[in-house]
């Protein structure tokens, strides 16, 4: 009786902990999602005023109303808040002219910000006044609102954890799994191209530009799954998951931009492989390229960190492993 009841206590012991843990992970993957969406607003976003001194300081008063949503940069004219914004220094820009005020958007940066910006400097017009609105850098007509970019990450995240994971599992080490990595994240990056560029028309930029960014975004998140797995064992399956899938879509501010997310927030998401990812996406898809440096040096350390570790964890594990010893002598017959 006794040897029969051991399992069934263990057995339910399991069950318990399956029915107290997938509630909690449920409620934690929730909160991750669902806050920062319900936190929306901009928090220090950068934007541009240009136009006569004493016009400019009128607006820059105007926006400094609304308390740490916005970082003024000052312009002297629009040609220069122009170049500003094509080089993502600033998501917009206030224009005063003799004939009136211009808005300056960019609804490729962020179709959010470019509304959030209309409404504002609309608000504060005088009465009856005309804001005319240009947008400098315009989304794409295959993907007017940003739909397109922003679901791409949680694809492009659960495609690199699945390289990741597989390459551990088949029992890849050392150059066999780089390679796999590195050769899995390519094609990943030729297809995801193919699709968002060639069919869907959600990016216009130099096609290969944006193959590549894909592909490191994908060697990023594999590698760091494949690398943590390797040093730290299973629990680096729930490591990997929380900061590429979970925390790094959560946070990456590509439905909005990372300035509207709750303090610290955004700057995260940009630090983890999907934000950045998605930042050099929308570069060298819709800016030439501008601003492109940071997010790729981030991918960069990511992915050579998680090689690093794939390669390096795999060779200390064999000289670790245990020697077999040998089987002892048969005994002498007779």
């Amino acid at each position: 009786m006794p040897a029969a009841t051991a399992p069934s206590a263990a057995a339910g012991r399991r069950t318990l902990a399956v029915l107290v843990l997938i509630p909690a992970v449920a409620a934690l993957a929730l909160w991750v999602f669902a806050w920062p969406a319900a936190r929306i607003a901009p928090r220090d976003l950068p934007i541009g005023v240009a136009g006569p001194a004493t016009a400019a300081d009128a607006v820059e008063r105007e926006l400094g109303r609304h308390e740490g949503a916005f970082e003024i940069h000052r312009y002297e004219d629009a040609d220069a808040a122009r170049a500003a914004i094509e080089d993502r220094d600033v998501y917009g820009a206030v224009v005063v002219t003799p004939g009136g005020t211009e808005l300056l958007t960019a609804s490729a940066g962020s179709p959010v910000v470019a509304g959030l910006l209309r409404e504002a400097v609309t608000a504060q017009a005088p009465a009856g006044a005309r804001v005319q609105v240009t947008d400098v850098v315009a989304a794409p007509a295959g993907d007017p609102r940003g739909a397109v970019l922003g679901a791409s990450l949680l694809p492009l995240a659960l495609v690199g954890a699945a390289s990741g994971v597989a390459t551990v599992l088949l029992g890849l080490r050392g150059a066999g799994a780089v390679t796999t990595l590195v050769g899995a994240a390519a094609l990943a990056g030729l297809v995801g191209a193919a699709l968002a560029d060639s069919w869907l028309g959600a990016l216009t930029g130099s096609w290969w530009a944006e193959a590549g960014v894909l592909g490191l975004t994908v060697l990023a998140i594999g590698s760091a799954f494949a690398g943590l797995v390797t040093l730290l064992g299973k629990p680096g399956f729930g490591l990997g998951a929380a900061l590429t899938i979970l925390l790094g879509n959560a946070f990456s501010g590509m439905s909005s931009a990372p300035e509207l997310l709750p303090t610290g927030v955004g700057a995260l998401g940009q630090w983890l492989p999907p934000g950045a990812g998605g930042s050099a996406l929308r570069s060298v898809s819709a800016f030439d390229g501008a601003a492109a440096g940071g997010p790729l040096l981030v991918l960069s350390l990511w992915a050579a960190a998680g090689l690093t570790a794939t390669a390096l964890g795999s060779r200390r594990r064999r000289a670790e492993a245990p020697t077999p010893e040998p089987a002892p002598a048969p005994a002498p017959v007779g």
